[in-house]
């Protein structure tokens, strides 16, 4: 059976058009895969998937990636971290590359966790809300420190962002922050500049992503969109907004949530 695969052109040129086309055909994809981005299952029978193609110095690695979270692109990584995320999947399906994490914008190496966001309409004193769930894919450590902790909630608590203990009301509104979306897409998650500058990207869509017409009825209905945050581990990929809902309450009841409501603009 085909699959719903996307084989960038710079990936076809590395790996040739006959194993691209092989792929395409479902020769040599896989079904089901972890996504090497957000590190959740996916499926290339059922959803958008691109091929990114982990290149050492010696080995190269195919991985797979939900097509929302990354585009289909080549990662030049160091032989050392590739043979190491090889050895980590010994004896697996070898259709994810767990032990590589995937690049974020502008990263040339994959050392860094990429931020994963999911959007979805959560609902709160009787009204559905546009809702934003950013969950990182590794610890976030404090800018120049090598502890190994986990600091991403502090961090975005030192940012203005409000723990959250349920859901039961809307957090305050965190000014100079936005979200941006444009023609029915989204963007970015903006922040302010320094010196209070113009505003710039925390966060930035490697491509536009979609959002459903009901979740941009309601953003422009409100004007206001709902930022939820949560270390690794804590949300997951939920494949229905029920689910994602009892995630977010299980964060919160375990002191593993921040949250921020932040102005739409565009539309």
């Amino acid at each position: 059976m085909p699959r719903m695969l996307d084989v960038g052109d710079d990936v076809r040129a590395e790996i040739g058009d006959e194993e691209a086309d092989r792929l395409l055909a479902g020769e040599n994809a896989p079904g089901s895969y972890d996504c090497t981005s957000c590190r959740t299952p996916g499926d290339t029978e059922q959803e958008r998937t691109s091929t990114v193609l982990f290149i050492g110095d010696e080995t190269a690695v195919l991985a797979f990636a939900h097509a929302t979270c990354l585009p289909s692109q080549i990662v030049q990584v160091s032989e050392e971290q590739l043979q190491g995320a090889v050895r980590s999947i010994t004896g697996e399906d070898g259709t994810g590359l767990a032990g590589v994490p995937a690049p974020g914008p502008g990263e040339g190496a994959p050392d860094q966790a990429v931020l994963g966001v999911t959007s979805g309409l959560v609902l709160i004193e009787g009204e559905l809300r546009p809702a934003l769930v950013v969950e990182p894919t590794g610890a976030i450590a404090r800018p120049g420190t090598d502890s190994g902790g986990d600091n991403f909630l502090t961090l975005l608590a030192e940012q203005g962002f409000t723990p959250v203990a349920s859901l039961d009301g809307v957090p305050p509104v965190l000014h100079g922050w936005s979200v941006l979306l444009a023609a029915g897409q989204l963007h970015a998650v903006l922040q302010p500049g320094p010196d209070g500058g113009s505003p710039v990207a925390w966060w930035q869509a490697h491509h536009p992503l979609q959002v459903t017409e009901a979740w941009r009825s309601a953003a422009n209905k409100l004007q206001s969109v709902l930022l939820f945050a949560a270390p690794v581990g804590s949300i997951g990929r939920q494949p229905r907004e029920d689910l994602l809902r009892g995630a977010l309450d299980k964060a919160a009841a375990h002191g593993r949530l921040v949250a921020a409501a932040m102005p739409l603009a565009g539309t």
